[in-house]
């Protein structure tokens, strides 16, 4: 079976992520979304769970795809879920630079391991959930950032969330 893992924080999930789901979901006949708790990232917008939960109904549709969450390295949920194939979105360059860094410690530390890069589609190519974030704040429409199934969630979560300093 080849199974993969696309891994990220998904804070929210948003269309281009959903994109890279669905077509990576094509190709493997198991794809893992792993919702990251990244360290080096401040406590996000929605809870690692409730980031599961959103994705969860955005994907219902796709049998193949199931959603999980890790405060793990990627490598070694990789390992643990016997997965040798990262898949990572690229929007532009500097997605690439970081993101070949990342493939290549993940590499170091399973060697068995490695990342598939899916370009994202240009009508994507702008979009990243700290853009939908700031988008929601305002009021804007979301229908062009977001699955609809979870517009009214995020409209809600920012509408509770107290503002942050920085």
């Amino acid at each position: 079976m080849r199974r993969a893992i696309y891994p990220g924080s998904f804070d929210p999930v948003t269309l281009g992520h959903l994109d890279v789901i669905k077509r990576a979901a094509a190709i493997f006949d198991e794809l893992i979304v792993c919702v990251s708790v990244n360290s080096a990232k401040n406590s996000g917008l929605f809870s690692p769970e409730e980031r599961v939960e959103l994705i969860r109904r955005v994907t219902e549709d796709l049998p193949n795809v199931k959603v999980d969450c890790s405060r793990e390295l990627v490598a070694e949920y990789a390992r643990k879920n016997r997965s040798r194939v990262l898949v990572k979105g690229l929007r532009a360059v500097s997605d690439y630079e970081a993101e070949i860094q990342m493939a290549m410690i993940n590499a170091k530390l399973y060697p068995k391991l490695d990342t598939v890069f899916l370009y994202t589609r240009p009508k994507y190519a702008y979009l990243s959930s700290t853009v939908v974030k700031e988008m929601a704040r305002y009021g804007a429409d979301l229908s062009d950032f977001v699955p609809r199934q979870i517009i009214e969630e995020v409209r809600a979560k920012v509408a509770g969330a107290a503002p942050r300093e920085g």
